[in-house]
């Protein structure tokens, strides 16, 4: 890994993050806010690969769930953005990936994601909502995400592809 790319992961991450717990409450949907360290994750994986979103996955999940306001057991984001990671970068290809790609992509990470953090809320006895309330928060969590995609996703995957390394033929 390059350290022009790590310090762009790294600045993307805290950006993402930064705006994640500052502004986007205030735009919350039923409570909800988009999870754009959950993209910064996707267009990593889609861009670099699995082995690279899942350290940029285990990174932002874990600000995510040191940053304040968190309000549930740490380890739960860290998990689910390194597991976002993996299956993503699992759809990365050598050619650019096609727009319909990239979104679907987001939706099934964000579905992903979100359902693994609460899976393991549940699991570890974290979470005063029941499971209804929990299917709607899944919904409203991926349609923010993929809402968000092409705003978010295009001009970073740019970033991460111009930081790639010349290869050696």
């Amino acid at each position: 890994m390059t350290t022009a790319r790590s310090l762009a992961a790294a600045a993307a991450v805290l950006l993402a993050l930064l705006l994640q717990v500052s502004l986007f409450p205030h735009v919350a949907w039923q409570g909800v806010v988009p999870n754009l360290a959950l993209l910064v994750v996707v267009g990593a994986a889609l861009t670099r690969g699995p082995q690279f979103a899942m350290v940029v996955g285990f990174a932002a999940g874990a600000l995510i769930d040191l940053a304040p306001p968190a309000d549930h057991v740490a380890g739960r984001w860290a998990l689910a953005l390194t597991v976002v990671g993996y299956v993503a970068g699992r759809v990365r290809s050598e050619s650019s990936p096609t727009a319909t790609t990239v979104v679907g992509t987001v939706a099934a990470s964000s579905f992903v994601g979100t359902s693994l953090f609460a899976i393991t809320g549940l699991l570890v006895g974290d979470l005063s909502v029941g499971v209804g309330e929990l299917l709607l928060v899944i919904g409203v969590a991926v349609l923010w995400d993929v809402v968000l995609t092409p705003f978010v996703l295009p001009p970073l995957m740019g970033l991460f592809r111009r930081l790639e390394p010349a290869r050696v033929t």
